[in-house]
């Protein structure tokens, strides 16, 4: 953990600082793609100089493409989003957080969310418990749906094809909780779930560098980490469902129910 909060807090500094320039893009020669990139990448190339320091065996397997040789089938890897959230960060709107999840074998060991803006850290390490700011985390103890908030995320132009089912899915929920949420961090969806702020959450066409901490995190927590299609990785098929462990049942049935 202390170096995976290192590389955090190190590219935490220079997100934090393109998104102080985020108003002034109107009047920037670079466009808003070409910015967005550029933090990105500043981060991830941060974050990897860090993590090979402390660990040269450990393969990568990150959201934005660098040029770096392909080392994501090393047995030992790190799975990281340096920048989860990116509309919100080009909107100046300050929800977005950095990812990352160190893997073994298939299994994810450790799992660390930064959100810079709010100061704050979610991490877990596998069999220890889930944390921030020294507070264990737990899941929310909701039993029944009417009393709980669920997050998901929103299709949006250019991927809305790839979620078919999604306003089912959201027409079936919306009517059964006390409400929807969807906030454009899924990292940090997974986190307030292991936090107990969200009771639950689900998503279709995530990475796993947008899952895989908040899926330990969640676990660690005592809540529940299932796929939207029964039998698959709900890590690497990017398609997830979690909640506590109260109202897991309800909330699988209503989702599966509309595929």
């Amino acid at each position: 953990m202390n170096v995976m909060f290192k590389a955090a807090s190190k590219a935490a500094k220079s997100l934090v600082r393109d998104f102080g320039e985020v108003e002034n893009l109107q009047v920037s020669r670079k466009g808003p793609g070409d910015f967005v990139s550029t933090a990105d990448l500043n981060a991830q190339n941060i974050i990897r100089e860090e993590l090979s320091k402390a660990r040269p065996e450990f393969g990568f397997l990150m959201e934005e493409k660098d040029g770096a040789p392909d080392t994501s089938a090393k047995p030992e890897r790190w799975i990281v989003d340096p920048l989860d959230g990116t509309t919100n960060f080009l909107h100046g709107i300050g929800h977005w957080a950095i990812s990352m999840a160190a893997e073994r074998n298939g299994e994810i060991i450790a799992g660390l969310i930064v959100d810079p803006i709010k100061n704050e850290s979610f991490w877990a390490e596998k069999g220890t418990g889930a944390y921030t700011d020294r507070k264990r985390l737990r899941v929310s103890g909701r039993k029944d749906l009417a009393d709980c908030v669920i997050g998901t995320g929103a299709p949006f132009k250019g991927v809305m094809h790839k979620r078919p089912n999604f306003s089912k899915q959201l027409a079936a929920v919306m009517p059964q909780v006390a409400g929807i949420r969807r906030m454009g961090a899924a990292a940090l969806d997974l986190a307030y779930v292991a936090a107990g702020r969200f009771d639950g959450f689900w998503e279709e066409g995530l990475g796993p560098w947008d899952s895989a901490a908040g899926s330990l995190l969640i676990k660690e927590a005592g809540g529940f980490v299932a796929p939207i299609v029964p039998k698959q990785d709900p890590i690497h098929s990017g398609s997830i469902i979690v909640s506590n462990i109260e109202i897991h049942d309800k909330l699988i049935a209503l989702i599966r129910g509309t595929a």
